[in-house]
């Protein structure tokens, strides 16, 4: 098991082209079957600290890209990454 502010310290990857996209800032959890649905990093140029400050658009990222959850980094799968998502919008 892993507590939420654990998964909130991890870095996370894209292995596509190693990029750091941030760590997360939220989830987005299905309450009707109790799981967690996809993680939001902050977007590019978002100076959200701990997601209550700034203006930048965040990138959900859906559970199914998450490639591997290690000590310190979550690895993820996102062949496209835009600069910025829409709210909600899920990347794949």
């Amino acid at each position: 098991m892993i507590k939420i502010s654990e998964f909130q310290e991890k870095d996370v990857v894209n292995v596509v082209d190693g990029k750091n996209l941030g760590q997360v800032t939220d989830l987005e959890i299905n309450l009707q079957v109790g799981r967690v649905e996809a993680i939001v990093v902050p977007g590019k140029g978002n100076g959200k600290f701990f997601g209550f400050f700034g203006g930048g658009e965040d990138i959900t990222i859906p559970w199914r890209n998450i490639v591997k959850i290690g000590r310190d980094v979550i690895l993820v799968r996102m062949d496209d990454v835009p600069i910025a998502a829409k709210p909600g919008e899920h990347l794949s």
